[in-house]
């Protein structure tokens, strides 16, 4: 009796220690205490899909409320730019950015949302948030 195997491929992501993704600098926010939402709309994201290799493409929102930090506008681009070589699943870009984010700038509060292209007739958002404690 002849059994079949199927053939599963190899999904790898990049590991965390080879993205080599780009800083995210800060500035002093000089109204600490004073709450205000800071909003950013990155309808240019791309990564690589680590099961198909093709690129991903989403619309990423970012709001936060800045501690004492905030994100300094040009780093946040090129870090954003530096996922384009990177395999990661949807589910795992959101978490990094946001662990990335919160670590670089220690924000009172964020909210992130990660809006992916259709695929395969699957639409997926992923969002993720932190409440300073």
């Amino acid at each position: 009796m002849a059994t079949t195997e199927v053939f599963k491929p190899v999904i790898e992501s990049t590991p965390v220690e080879e993205m080599n993704l780009y800083p995210l600098d800060t500035f002093a926010y000089e109204y600490p205490g004073k709450e205000i939402h800071i909003n950013f709309t990155i309808p240019e994201f791309t990564a690589i899909c680590p099961f198909s290799d093709f690129p991903d493409f989403a619309t990423i929102k970012l709001d936060y409320v800045p501690n004492e930090k905030c994100v300094e506008l040009k780093s946040l681009k090129l870090y954003i730019n530096s996922f384009r070589e990177v395999k990661i699943f949807h589910e795992h870009v959101i978490n990094r950015i946001l662990e990335d984010f919160v670590r670089s700038c220690d924000p009172l509060s964020v909210e992130i949302e990660g809006d992916f292209n259709m695929r395969g007739n699957i639409k997926t958002v992923v969002s993720a948030s932190y409440k300073r404690p």
